[in-house]
């Protein structure tokens, strides 16, 4: 009873932070010309975007951190001797790295629509930023105990790793960040999608006695719900990279500080084929000396070119994460 009340308080206060913080913030990001500049590798129609203002992703940041200390709050009042164990820790370990790697994107908008610079921060840079903040997250998993090289994978059930783990988690993270970021190329995808992984979340955090856990993507979830007031199609604000890494942040540490990675592979299942569609066409391409798999990657632009609304789109990868997301929680169950 005690989460269930802490997870609806921070739900509602992330959801009406967000909503309101929009009210202030995408005129500020106005009047900076704070506004998004469309690459040119895009839908042709996106030039029509073009302007509108990015970092929006403050909104839900600030909404989600406010909303999972007023979770928090209640807490502390209600049972104080809660606060100061290993799961009070996990859940400053996850909000750190979601709030690390939102930095990282921070950078990058900031590059983008202060500097100029429509590709933002270099290549190596991001590399070198993200390569820093796993490595920091993998050790702080270490010195709370949750560091753990066994997984149980489907099919094969519980696998130690051994030191394999750790070349596949620290890839895997960095994978998985960026192709969250990724997914954010129509307007409400990225947010909710995540909305629908945060809520199974929650539920597996319930049913693993992660209850800090489920607080924190309570938290989220209502941030996302709360952002896509402003950014349903047609959006008035985008979240920006400053935004989708923050997302990304979440969505892959929560995973880990359950010591569950392994339902990423669920839960992540729309990431996952967003970033997946624009490896194997990148691949498929310089093989081929030209030749595409598909219109146009990430696969979210394919459908536009076969003339899916973004409304539709949205719709229907909605419902392949929750088709995932509850096959994630039947194999949670038998697992």
């Amino acid at each position: 009873m005690l989460s269930t009340y802490a997870m609806t308080l921070a739900a509602l206060f992330a959801f009406v932070l967000t909503g309101m913080s929009g009210l202030a913030v995408v005129p500020f990001l106005h009047r900076l010309h704070y506004g998004q500049t469309i690459k040119e590798i895009g839908p042709t129609w996106h030039k029509s975007k073009q302007g509108t203002p990015t970092m929006g992703g403050l909104c839900f940041i600030m909404g989600s951190t406010l909303g999972l200390g007023v979770g928090w709050l209640y807490i502390g009042m209600a049972e104080p001797d809660l606060m100061g164990d290993q799961q009070a820790f996990n859940v400053m370990l996850a909000l750190s790295a979601s709030w690390a790697f939102s930095l990282v994107g921070f950078l990058d908008d900031y590059i983008k629509v202060v500097k100029k610079r429509n590709l933002g921060l270099k290549a190596m840079q991001k590399i070198v930023l993200q390569v820093a903040i796993t490595v920091l997250f993998l050790y702080g998993l270490h010195l709370n105990g949750m560091l753990t090289t066994a997984v149980v994978l489907p099919v094969f059930g519980f696998v130690d790793l051994g030191v394999l783990f750790y070349p596949i988690a620290f890839l895997g993270i960095i994978f998985m960040v960026n192709a969250v970021n990724l997914t954010d190329g129509v307007d409400g995808l990225a947010s909710s999608v995540t909305f629908v992984v945060m809520l199974a979340y929650i539920v597996t955090a319930v049913v693993l006695d992660y209850f800090h856990l489920a607080v924190f993507a309570a938290a989220v979830a209502g941030g996302c719900a709360g952002f896509l007031l402003w950014n349903f199609h047609p959006a008035k604000v985008f979240m920006g990279d400053t935004g989708s890494m923050y997302l990304g942040g979440a969505v892959t540490a929560i995973a880990f500080c359950m010591a569950r990675p392994e339902l990423l592979l669920f839960f992540g299942f729309i990431y996952i084929c967003e970033a997946g569609s624009v490896v194997i066409q990148v691949t498929y391409f310089k093989l081929t000396h030209g030749k595409r798999i598909v219109k146009m990657t990430p696969i979210h632009h394919s459908f536009e070119m076969d003339g899916w609304s973004e409304e539709k789109i949205c719709m229907a990868f909605r419902m392949a994460a929750a088709a995932a997301a509850l096959l994630g929680l039947t194999f949670l169950r038998l697992s």
